[in-house]
């Protein structure tokens, strides 16, 4: 937390400038402890994501202590999204638990239109994905945001 406060004085950020991605994997490792340090880093300002949702062991009780701004719904169940019934479900499921919690949620691995028209249909409007661009490096961001 030193270095962290340390650097962003530094070089001049705050720290809603950042957002910070911990995978569910992680957080539910040490849970309690977690708590304590997404905490610390929700006071300065950081945003947290929850990332790759739903693929781990999570803790409904650790869900709602971690201090999150973002559930990210992994890609494994966006990629099948109305071809397979089950998917659909828990996509739709946290979709709700996310609105219940007053969490954005963003849907990794959006690849086609109809993914795109379910998710919004339902509720999600932050989308990662090829549907868009695949990644890029910053030189090509830069040229990218420029066009726009």
């Amino acid at each position: 937390m030193e270095t962290l406060q340390k650097n962003l004085q530094e070089c001049g950020c705050t720290g809603k400038w950042l957002k910070l991605e911990i995978l569910e994997r992680d957080a539910m490792k040490n849970p309690k402890e977690n708590v304590q340090k997404l905490n610390a880093l929700h006071d300065l300002g950081i945003k947290i994501a929850l990332d790759d949702f739903g693929t781990g062991q999570s803790s409904l009780t650790y869900l709602k202590r971690f201090p999150l701004d973002d559930l990210k719904i992994d890609r494994s169940f966006v990629k099948d999204i109305q071809k397979d019934e089950e998917d659909d479900a828990i996509v739709l499921a946290i979709i709700a638990l996310a609105k219940s919690l007053s969490l954005d949620i963003v849907a990794e691995g959006v690849e086609t239109q109809e993914q795109l028209d379910f998710l919004v249909e339902h509720g999600c409007n932050k989308i990662q994905g090829y549907y868009y661009s695949p990644p890029v490096d910053s030189q090509t961001m830069e040229q990218m945001l420029k066009k726009s």
